[in-house]
């Protein structure tokens, strides 16, 4: 081999240095033709070349590095074959197919390279050699009719007629069902055989023997098998090949042909529809493909569900869950060891990086009697396959530990296989302690389930006690002896195998080291005693018990403590907080008020000075010419003196600020009729632009595409202002749905939110936007993003590793973006592919970093029972629904919402109570319960 590998060798560089010098003698011809190249032509082909040479060194490094990079592969043979060399062509093609399955395209280049490079006859069974790889790997009809007609040119070699029929008839078995490509394959048969009619019929003018008559009757047939073959089988021309049948046949087509060509016709109109939608589909076409696998599926014709999941799989090669969904149905129903075998084995080559396929493999090889050593090789080449998760690790761990159990014979004593799970289990603790843990920082085996089983292995099978509790105690040292059910499980395991002392001694262990759940240890412990131990067992039992509870409820007390003064320290903060607001907002208010007093002063005295001079003005008549009824003439010219327009008015003082509140004053009167409110057809739009002017009626004309609209009520200040949200009212609920599809649209610059319309008095915990502190398998969460990158670029980058049901852009509450994504997937596997391909991508120079999206935990302040969501309740208690803006005011005294020093004295000499001012709830409930005559509250306003 290692000869033949060198004289290959040999050949390509001889190949080489022949189209080089053929290249020399071209240059030389066209010199001598007077083609002259310029030098910058000639200095921009070697810049060319030297660019291509430092890429392809580029991309051989990165191989070396990550040899699994698949796009680095195909990259770098691209390159290879643009640039002629051959010899690291076939180098690098074939270190990519001891890897990955090759696409059809792939194969077929490399392929007719090879044709060409091997054109002598010894050379053949190279090729041969290199088509049976092909064809395993994916079935693709192309490949097929390639490898049959390059096998009629070697028909003149020995046995080579056969060699031609056995390939064709394989190529029938493997793509003969393929409904629009499966006609070519047939067809090239069909002239095959025909060729060879020609050969065995007589030369004119000579008298056909019996041999010749034989061999003639017997080519015939085989040329009527074919069309009869081919017409039982629905394809997408097959009219076309029933009409050819017709004028070929002498005696014309025979009724059983006819009848399953009726039939075949009658198939191919249920499949038609699908074909076509398929053909017209974009790729990757797996919602389609899936309708045609379900349609198959109800068919129940095992080579038809084989030949679409095949078809499917060959343009869906790096889709994990229908590599799952194809070996399962082999599994389950064809159960063929050649087909289903290779096909696990394209399944973990094509996805190596999902750990199920690879679980699925091993039970394959089991199921089908593989040897041991296969099937620990299968599994050693999964420990290296680079899984993304540490859980996965210990799920593939349990599979080999499985199958090596299932090996034992354990009705003797030792044994080979016996060693070799003890030594199995040694090592997969090992590995999860070293390789995962270092990895992942986290062993992804926290309840030591690994140990368990070997445990209840050594206990079960083993009878050998003393390793299942040396293995307990392992594990309780892992931090689980604080967990009652780690307890309860190793008493049930002494319990099941071992003997009553052991059995109090763990469950007297328990009692002292349990903190999640000690009322239940200590009850087990109690019943326990009640049918197995005697009276000085019982009463070191409930010793040991009331002991224990007393401490854990002290331990409890002072933590129920010291969260009370947690939440009590927060509210004296807030208290305080308020309380210096409050101060810098009255002490504004006082400086104020000197300046308007001062103004009003001055005003008093411009105004007595204005009265004098009026007294002197002139006067004139009414227009009506009575005598006696005269007037002063009116200005507003003020200081200046100018005089005003004839029939114009002064208006009344603050007139703007009347104008600007109407809109608030018309909104209260609409936000009093609460019976024209309906929350069930609402949405509430909140986070727009405080300058946007007539919101009404750009929401109007923005909303009234999701159905007819009932009223749009903007939110103003007391001043006038947009506050930035409003409430939508449809006439149909229908229409909400729609309506929250436009959440995030942009509106003036501004990403408007809209969100149901919730009554949070009824529903306090009802939240938009739910943070999710679980890790999300089928999304991933994008960093480093450009902040021109938009979504529609997004989703373009992402579609090509699975099916994307949404992608979110992570902006600022104003529209500017942060760089950040997250990008739904339709299920874990092609989430778990897009991590691996675009971690570390360059856009726009822009190293991006993507990951399984796993938001961190919640802060307890976020927690349910924490001290901020009590805050937040209360808040919501105090304020109403939506709380209370900071521009509303109390219609309740200041004496009423904080305390004003030191209780002062009614005049029936009884103190009035100080109340606090995070009771001004309270206070109002009181408030309400008395009622306070007028007098109290000027008494109030006094004392203040």
């Amino acid at each position: 081999m290692a000869a033949s590998s060198n004289a290959e060798e040999t050949q390509l560089q001889d190949m080489e240095e022949d189209a080089g010098m053929e290249r020399e003698m071209e240059s030389d011809e066209e010199e001598g033709m007077g083609v002259e190249n310029s030098d910058d032509e000639e200095d921009e082909s070697s810049e060319d070349e030297k660019e291509n040479e430092a890429e392809i060194q580029r991309l051989e490094e990165q191989l070396s590095i990550n040899a699994f990079d698949y796009n680095c592969h195909v990259d770098l043979i691209k390159l290879l074959r643009q640039e002629g060399e051959l010899f690291r062509l076939r180098r690098a093609r074939q270190k990519m197919s001891e890897l990955f399955p090759l696409t059809e395209e792939i194969w077929l280049d490399w392929l007719k390279d090879e044709i060409r490079l091997t054109e002598e006859e010894p050379n053949r069974e190279k090729v041969y050699e290199l088509f049976e790889k092909a064809v395993k790997d994916y079935i693709c009809p192309d490949i097929w009719l390639e490898y049959a007609q390059y096998s009629i040119g070697g028909m003149g070699s020995p046995g080579g007629i056969d060699k031609v029929r056995s390939i064709f008839e394989r190529a029938l078995t493997a793509v003969g069902l393929h409904m629009t490509k499966g006609e070519t394959v047939w067809e090239a048969y069909r002239e095959f055989e025909n060729a060879m009619l020609s050969t065995v019929q007589p030369p004119p003018g000579r008298v056909p023997t019996c041999e010749d008559q034989e061999l003639l009757k017997t080519q015939l047939e085989r040329i009527h098998t074919l069309f009869r073959r081919q017409l039982a089988i629905p394809l997408m021309d097959m009219e076309g090949t029933y009409a050819e049948y017709e004028e070929w046949a002498e005696h014309g087509v025979p009724e059983t042909v006819s009848h399953q060509y009726k039939r075949a016709l009658q198939q191919k109109e249920k499949c038609k529809a699908i074909e076509e939608t398929l053909l017209v589909a974009e790729p990757p076409k797996l919602a389609e493909y899936q309708t045609y696998i379900d349609f198959e599926l109800k068919e129940g014709d095992p080579a038809r569900v084989q030949l679409i999941f095949e078809r499917a799989l060959a343009e869906n090669c790096l889709v994990p869950d229908m590599w799952a969904k194809y070996t399962t149905y082999l599994d389950r129903q064809l159960k063929i060891k050649d087909i289903v075998l290779s096909s696990h084995d394209r399944a973990v080559r094509n996805c190596p990086w999902t750990m199920g396929l690879w679980k699925s493999y091993l039970l394959a090889l089991e199921r089908h009697g593989a040897e041991h050593q296969t099937v620990s090789d299968i599994f050693e080449k999964a420990l290296n396959a680079g899984f993304i998760q540490a859980t996965d690790y210990v799920d593939i761990w349990q599979a080999y530990l499985d199958y090596l159990r299932r090996r034992v014979d354990f009705s003797k004593e030792s044994s080979k296989e016996l060693e070799e799970l003890r030594t199995a289990f040694s090592r997969s603790l090992d590995y999860m302690k070293q390789d995962v843990e270092e990895r992942f920082s986290e062993s992804g085996d926290p309840s030591c389930t690994i140990m368990q089983i070997w445990a209840r292995i050594e206990a079960l099978h083993c009878k050998n006690m003393q390793k299942a509790r040396e293995l307990w105690d392992s594990i309780m040292t892992k931090g689980n002896a604080k967990y009652a059910n780690m307890w309860l499980e190793y008493y049930n395991l002494e319990r099941s195998y071992g003997d009553p002392i052991h059995c109090r001694k763990a469950l007297h262990r328990a009692v002292q080291c349990t903190s999640d759940y000690p009322e239940h240890v200590c009850e087990v412990l109690l019943t326990f005693e009640r049918v197995e131990g005697s009276l000085e067992d019982w009463d070191v039992a409930v010793q040991k018990t009331e002991t224990r509870l007393n401490r854990i409820n002290e331990q409890r007390a002072k933590v129920a403590e010291k969260e009370a003064n947690l939440v009590r320290q927060e509210e004296d903060k807030a208290e305080q907080r308020r309380k210096s607001k409050a101060d810098k907002k009255a002490q504004k208010k006082g400086q104020k008020g000197i300046r308007a007093g001062e103004k009003r002063r001055a005003e008093d005295d411009y105004q007595n000075e204005w009265d004098e001079q009026s007294d002197q003005a002139p006067k004139r008549h009414r227009g009506d010419g009575e005598p006696g009824t005269e007037e002063y003439m009116e200005t507003e010219a003020g200081l200046f003196g100018r005089k005003t327009p004839a029939g114009h008015r002064l208006g009344p003082p603050g007139a703007k600020k009347a104008q600007q509140g109407a809109a608030a004053a018309a909104q209260r009167q609409q936000d009093d009729k609460p019976e024209l409110r309906n929350d069930n057809n609402s949405v509430f739009i909140s986070n727009l632009a405080y300058t946007l002017e007539e919101p009404e009626s750009k929401l109007r004309t923005l909303f009234e595409t999701c159905g007819p609209l009932q009223q749009v009520r903007p939110v103003f200040s007391n001043k006038g202002t947009f506050k930035g949200y409003c409430y939508v009212q449809f006439e149909s609920q229908a229409s909400v749905p729609i309506a929250l599809k436009l959440d995030r649209r942009e509106v003036e610059g501004r990403p408007m939110f809209v969100s149901p319309c919730v009554d949070k008095n009824t529903n306090p915990d009802f939240k938009v936007f739910k943070y999710n502190s679980s890790m999300e398998k089928h999304k991933i969460f994008i960093s480093g993003l450009p902040f021109s990158c938009t979504k529609e670029q997004l989703e373009e980058l992402c579609k090509s590793h699975g099916t994307v049901k949404d992608v979110r852009l992570v902006t600022y509450r104003s529209g500017k973006p942060k760089g950040l994504a997250y990008v739904e997937f339709e299920d874990e596997a092609q989430a778990s592919q897009a991590v691996l391909k675009l971690d570390g991508m360059d856009i726009e120079d822009n190293k991006i970093s993507v990951a399984i999206s796993n938001p961190p935990r919640r802060s307890m302040k976020d927690t349910p029972g924490s001290s901020g969501a009590m805050a937040a309740t209360m808040t919501r208690q105090v304020y109403g629904a939506r709380g209370r803006g900071r521009t509303q005011l109390s219609l309740l005294p200041r004496s009423l919402h904080r305390p004003s020093g030191p209780p002062s004295k009614a005049e029936n000499g009884t103190a009035t109570k100080p109340i606090p001012a995070n009771a001004a709830g309270d206070a109002g409930f009181e408030a309400q319960a008395k009622p306070l005559s007028n007098s109290d509250f000027a008494r109030m306003l006094l004392n203040k």
